[in-house]
Order: C-alpha cells, then sequence, then structure tokens
C-alpha cells in the first residue's frame, strides 16, 4: 500500500494520501478505461465507435471534470454542490449507450480521485470514488428510450446517491448526530448536495431551446446530422 498511499495520522485519525505512484496508476487506468471505448460498437450496432465518437466522448468527460472542480459550496465532510457536472457524464451514456458510459464514468471516478482526494481505507476509496461515480454510466440503459435523458439522468444520480449513503453509514456514522440514525443522516446529509445539482440540471433541461440543442448534438454526435427527420426522432425519445 505504501507504494500508492501514504498514511497520515493527525489528532488520531488516519487518512491516506495518494503517492506519486498511486497518481500515476491511477491516470494509467483512467487511459485504460476510456481506451476501451474505441472497442465498443456506436449506439446502432453497427460497426466500432468512430473517432468523432470517441472525440465527443472525451469531450463531455473533461466537461464534467472541469465543472466538477468549480464548487459552489463544499460540505465539511466532503461533497460539493457543482453545476451540470454529473449531467454531462450521464450525457454520454444518453449519446451512446451503458457500455460507454460505465467506461467513461469509471475513468471519471478515478479522475475524481486525482482532484480531491479523501480516503481512510481502501472500501472506503473504492465506495466513495470508483463505484459512486461509474453509478452514473448506469444513464446509459435508457439511451433508446422515451424521455431517456431525463430517466438516464436521475438514475445515474440516483446510483451516485446510494454509494454515497452507504459510505456514510459505514464509514462515517461517527459524524452522526446522537439523536439521530446514521442512516437518516447519511441520507440528509448526502441530499444536500446532490439534489441541489440535480433539481437544477432537470430544470434546465426542460427549458425548450435547452432541450432542442442537446437534440442537435446528439444528431450531430451520432454522425446523423440535424436533418429534420432526424430532429423529429430524437425529440420522441428526449
Amino acid at each position: 500500500m505504501s507504494l500508492f498511499l501514504e498514511k497520515v495520522v493527525e489528532d488520531g485519525y488516519v487518512t491516506y494520501n495518494i503517492t506519486k505512484g498511486g497518481y500515476f496508476l491511477i491516470v494509467v487506468l483512467a487511459i485504460l478505461a476510456f481506451a476501451t471505448i474505441s472497442f465498443f460498437k456506436n449506439a446502432d450496432g453497427k460497426g466500432k465507435m468512430s473517432i468523432k465518437q470517441i472525440t465527443v466522448s472525451a469531450l463531455c468527460l473533461a466537461l464534467a471534470f472541469v465543472l466538477s472542480n468549480i464548487k459552489l459550496f463544499k460540505l465539511p465532510m466532503g461533497g460539493s454542490f457543482t453545476v451540470f457536472s454529473m449531467f454531462f457524464v450521464t450525457f454520454i451514456g444518453y449519446l451512446y449507450g451503458p457500455r460507454v458510459s460505465i467506461s467513461a464514468a469509471f475513468a471519471y471516478g478515478l479522475l475524481q480521485m486525482i482532484a480531491d482526494p479523501y480516503i481512510i481505507s481502501i472500501p472506503q476509496m473504492l465506495c466513495d470514488y470508483i463505484l459512486a461515480f461509474t453509478a452514473l454510466g448506469l444513464a446509459g440503459f435508457f439511451h433508446n428510450t422515451k424521455w431517456g435523458i431525463y430517466k438516464g439522468y436521475l438514475v445515474g444520480v440516483l446510483g451516485r446517491y446510494f454509494f454515497a449513503v452507504l459510505s456514510g453509514v459505514i464509514f462515517f456514522a461517527d459524524y452522526a448526530p446522537e439523536n439521530m440514525s446514521p442512516l437518516a443522516y447519511s441520507m440528509a446529509y448526502n441530499a444536500i448536495y446532490i439534489s441541489a445539482e440535480a433539481a437544477l440540471t432537470v430544470a434546465a433541461l426542460l427549458v425548450p431551446p435547452v432541450r432542442a440543442a442537446l437534440n442537435r448534438v446528439k444528431a450531430e454526435a451520432l454522425e446523423k446530422g440535424v436533418a429534420k427527420g432526424a430532429n423529429i426522432e430524437l425529440a420522441k425519445q428526449a
């Protein structure tokens, strides 16, 4: 463990810092996870992902990562309210389906470990970063359904919320007030920042010009152009 994580003891509390070797491993794993996208078939099942489609996925992931570091507020025990960062991970699933979105979301979770790590144990690290952010990739299972952009986003967010709550109950139960159960505390605590971002995002998606713009992006991302017929079909799915 010392090769990748460095133990830090402060005021009786044990945490771990990521070493240079750990950062190198995370970057390599993130690159490999995203590189697997090139081996998947595209959304229509005809041929592998094109260079353009891989580039769109990379841009969405990069935008999500940048937005995740613009924090409107940050809670003292971890978790922060960002604007639309989760959406652009789920949007990959809306464009290209679950295999691509789960791979991209896994890479995104690794990137989050680089940006703002708080590690008290390996299981907590896996729950808070790998499982929680990879759950955003569940959005891809709704990419061909009606209202898929909304259903996928909400399912992805709920998946992240589930693992955030689970982490709070298992690893941070001591922070719960004496008159409050760890489960209730974790649910309330994590809902503060996750539900705030989700509500803002859904409100933005319900604005007709935003929805129309995303339809055009999907048409271009799927290399179908923005012909009238494509827009009508996408409008039905959105």
